[in-house]
């Protein structure tokens, strides 16, 4: 296609996919790949998964759209079982998971003013983060590339320069509302924060009675092995936006809360127009009937465990690409010695779907239902394409 009448902000492959099944994607002319992007972490459950189509065909059949301006059942129903599952006692629907941080943003801030501290409204973030795409989340994520041509930088917001607790207690300050970090940085290249940080920052936004927000967009519903990533460091934040995993496919997002902070947000201080629509509540109900199944998260960890010690070993075979094997469960990334570009595209002739990040990070984010046989499939597709590369060097020096 010469001529589109779309935004040219998407640097598109050349393929058009006309079904899905499982980890699997077809073309338009029958080509068959192995989804190892999911959707940049959306489709937890794969392509077409019975128990999603049959709740989104079931709800279709029914009821679309109302507004927030009645009662939703759905929705009382998927924050009822997202409360019970997590640290959260209240929660907001929202489309995207760039609303979701947004509303876990105002919620911050407008907890500090609900206490009378209306000058507490500076978020602290870190280097490395992403947060999505609006004038508030680029501005939260502070990097440059993403700021660049919009004018001035969102206020409000700090990005500090290292995950360092040292460095937060001399940039906590009269203005300073809450800390907003991923537990793991996906876009920023599959980068891991230390549980014991995570702890760190807990008791110390105790101490300052500052609030925690954690960006689990990425690492949510069941990503890493557990149902959020934050339970692994033994902490719980005091907001969390989450999207992506939780609709499955399907746009959706959310924002949870512990009921003091949510207390702050009455009527009138936020809303959406789409947010929490009927169709969108059966799908996230349908989503977590699966995740939540006895087993399933526990597989998602052993399978990750899996494909990590299988990507060691790729790591070992070819030190001269490789030189790190990054993240839990089934958010993975190799740390590569140059920008991942080419093994992305190679990867494609050998039909295996992945996706880059920051940092010389190839990700590697299959839906959570995946087994041994698609995992045989990525490592063979990994292989050749990094002995193509390597042939393809050598003749050139």
């Amino acid at each position: 296609m010469t001529q589109s009448s779309l935004y040219a902000t998407y640097a598109r492959a050349n393929l058009e996919f006309d079904k899905g099944e499982g980890a699997w994607l077809t073309t338009r002319d029958e080509r068959r790949f192995l989804d190892f992007a999911a959707g940049i972490a959306v489709n937890s459950l794969g392509h077409a998964h019975p128990h999603l189509v049959e709740a989104l065909k079931d709800q279709a059949d029914k009821l679309w759209h109302v507004s927030n301006l009645y009662d939703i059942p759905g929705q009382h129903k998927l924050a009822e079982r997202l409360c019970a599952a997590t640290f959260a006692d209240k929660v907001f629907f929202t489309n995207s998971g760039a609303e979701a941080v947004e509303c876990a943003v105002k919620t911050a801030r407008r907890y500090q003013y609900d206490k009378g501290a209306p000058e507490r409204f500076t978020i602290l973030t870190f280097e490395g983060a992403f947060h999505g795409r609006t004038l508030a989340t680029i501005a939260a994520g502070g990097q440059a590339k993403y700021l660049e041509g919009f004018g001035p930088k969102a206020p409000g917001f700090e990005s500090l320069p290292a995950l360092d607790i040292e460095l937060v207690k001399q940039s906590i300050n009269e203005t300073t509302a809450g800390i907003l970090l991923e537990p793991i940085q996906g876009e920023g290249g599959i980068r891991e924060i230390e549980p014991s940080f995570l702890k760190a920052l807990r008791n110390l936004c105790d101490e300052t009675d500052i609030l925690l927000i954690l960006d689990e967009v990425q690492t949510g519903v069941g990503r890493t092995g557990h149902l959020f990533a934050y339970e692994e460091a033994g902490i719980e934040p005091d907001i969390m936006a989450i999207a992506k995993g939780i609709g499955g496919g399907f746009p959706m997002g959310a924002c949870l809360a512990t009921e003091e902070v949510a207390g702050a947000m009455v009527p009138g201080t936020h809303g959406s127009t789409y947010g929490g629509n009927p169709l969108a509540m059966a799908v996230g109900n349908a989503v977590l009937d699966v995740v939540l199944e006895e087993g399933f998260l526990d597989n998602v960890a052993k399978t990750g465990l899996v494909l990590k010690q299988s990507l060691a070993g790729l790591k070992d075979a070819y030190p001269d690409f490789i030189e790190e094997i990054r993240g839990r469960g089934l958010l993975l990334g190799l740390k590569l010695k140059m920008p991942p570009a080419d093994l992305v595209a190679e990867l494609r002739k050998e039909g295996l779907l992945t996706v880059g990040a920051g940092d010389n990070v190839l990700r590697l984010a299959p839906p959570l239902t995946i087994g041994q046989e698609e995992i045989d499939f990525a490592l063979q597709a990994l292989e050749r394409a990094l002995d193509t590369m390597r042939a393809a060097k050598a003749d050139s020096q």
